[in-house]
């Protein structure tokens, strides 16, 4: 993550099938809802849960003589994105129709960019683990309008169409055929996901379809893959079928682990796998065919007569370019260089650019590591058991901040803040005033702990020789200290008296 140039590849998925070992071969194709309050070619709005039908323009109901219109806004995001995934961003690129007919296509054509996409080539680093990542190339990014969404569950008769999603931009996500497992695929996406997240061009709500994964499996026997890198020659691989409109990072990867081994048993069985579309059934845990797999002909793609092609200027790319924010693997590296963190601790900090901006409040001028133990541990935990995220945090940077300030400077144990964290998570307030106003203070006065120090020595010689033949037992001082105290003395004070006093 610090420097992806270092790090190694992680091994293959082996299966190990009756003729042999089987290594697996994975594309992704990722559906992100680009994040905009209009369509990609109307001003409808995108707002999600509205009555069904009520954000549609003229134009996504195909209404005669209605024509697109470029949502600028969208064409940003996707450079803004094609930024983000160190691409190249095409300067000249053109719309085309793809023509099916479904009943929640409501043109009978999706308009798309098969031949001349907004964004080229670019790469997704994917951590795996300490000093192993996986180099994900990214073939292409291209914008297109969403379909509507068919309702069958509604009547036994019937079925309803609702064309709230008609018209919404996408952006379509291509990988290479780079990864090699289900939990690699499943952590691309969840790389994906948020660095899109921390772009600010799609909010990643798998739950509500915004971000959906058409994975593309295919079997191999090892050595082949090698082959396939070394010349770029398809035939090595083996034949893909793909799995539509995955949407849960779970689900990926048992639909991914099914399909490899249908496909080694089909295989081993003297069978030929054959390129279809297929759907996982997460109920039964298995694959089911939905189609054969159509190639671009099969949608008779033509340049859309309606759009022009759409020219940016470099100017206008830079401009983006010069906003885009601090990215998730420069902002582990960050962290593990600035704050001292490990990369373990970075990474879980900047999962979400919330919970990071919320860290560096805390730990500005401050210690980074009690810091990011206090966050990750107290808060994190706190929040995760609540089901809360935290934005809606009870307590504030501020607050957990001024907690940590009373640890550093002695005023409080480390047992005494998590019990006043507890009190501020429930009522609120200022940490300093609720330690002084409920006497949390610990006593940090060497005289006053030295008379309980030395009360409790001569109340207990039979353990005071103990201690001197074993100076491990000596900690029994510390804790009747401590304890006749109500917890309120400094360890450390104590430990040092007890220490002395002994002779030890």
């Amino acid at each position: 993550m610090l420097d992806h140039l270092a790090f190694r590849d992680p091994e293959a998925k082996v299966i190990h099938g009756a003729t042999g070992p089987w290594e697996l071969v994975i594309g992704l194709e990722v559906h992100a809802q680009v994040a905009s309050n209009a369509k990609l070619f109307s001003g409808a709005s995108t707002l999600f849960g509205a009555e069904p039908n009520s954000n549609v323009a003229f134009v996504d109901a195909a209404m005669p003589g209605m024509l697109p219109v470029i949502n600028e806004f969208c064409v940003a995001q996707a450079v803004r994105t094609g930024l983000g995934l160190k691409a190249e961003i095409n300067l000249r690129s053109a719309f085309d129709r793809k023509n099916y007919f479904y009943p929640d296509l409501p043109q009978g054509y999706q308009i798309s960019q098969l031949y001349h996409p907004i964004v080229g080539e670019g790469e997704i680093f994917v951590d795996m683990g300490p000093g192993v990542a996986r180099r994900v190339r990214v073939e292409r990014i291209h914008l297109e309008q969403d379909a509507g969404k068919s309702i069958h569950d509604m009547d036994p008769n019937m079925s309803f169409v609702d064309l709230n999603r008609t018209g919404v931009a996408l952006m379509e996500i291509v990988s290479r055929p780079d990864i090699r497992g289900p939990e690699e695929a499943a952590a691309y996406v969840a790389k994906l996901r948020q660095i899109l997240r921390y772009l600010g061009t799609c909010d990643g709500n798998m739950q509500n379809g915004n971000l959906r994964a058409d994975v593309n499996v295919s079997v191999c026997r090892p050595g082949d893959y090698e082959r396939y890198q070394a010349t770029q020659d398809f035939s090595h691989l083996g034949t893909r079928c793909e799995i539509k409109n995955m949407n849960s990072m779970r689900f990926i990867q048992q639909a991914i682990e099914y399909e490899a081994r249908r496909q080694i048993a089909l295989l081993e069985d003297g069978g030929k796998v054959v390129q279809e579309t297929r759907l996982y059934d997460p109920d039964k845990g298995e694959t089911r065919s939905m189609r054969s797999k159509e190639e671009a002909h099969d949608y008779r793609y033509f340049p859309c007569p309606d759009l022009l092609p759409l020219e940016i200027e470099q100017a206008w790319v830079d401009g983006i370019a010069a906003t885009m924010p601090e990215l998730p693997d420069a902002k582990v590296a960050r962290f593990v260089r600035d704050w001292g963190l490990s990369e373990y601790d970075a990474s879980v900090l900047t999962a979400e650019a919330e919970n990071a901006a919320f860290f560096e409040a805390v730990a500005t001028r401050r210690d980074g590591k009690m810091a990011a133990n206090w966050v990750i541990n107290e808060l994190f935990g706190r929040l995760n058991k609540q089901g809360l995220g935290i934005a809606a945090s009870p307590i504030s940077a501020a607050q957990l901040g001024g907690v940590l300030d009373l640890i550093s400077s002695g005023e409080i144990s480390g047992k005494m803040a998590k019990d006043l964290f507890e009190i501020v998570w429930t009522t609120g307030g200022d940490p300093a005033a609720i330690a002084a106003e409920r006497g949390m203070k610990q006593v940090t006065d060497s005289g006053e702990i030295e008379k309980v120090v030395d009360a409790m020595i001569a109340a207990n010689p039979a353990q005071v020789e103990k201690a001197r033949a074993n100076p491990k037992l000596a900690g029994w001082f510390t804790g009747q200290v401590l304890k006749a105290t109500g917890g309120k003395a400094n360890p450390a004070t104590v430990t040092a008296l007890v220490t002395q006093k002994l002779g030890l």
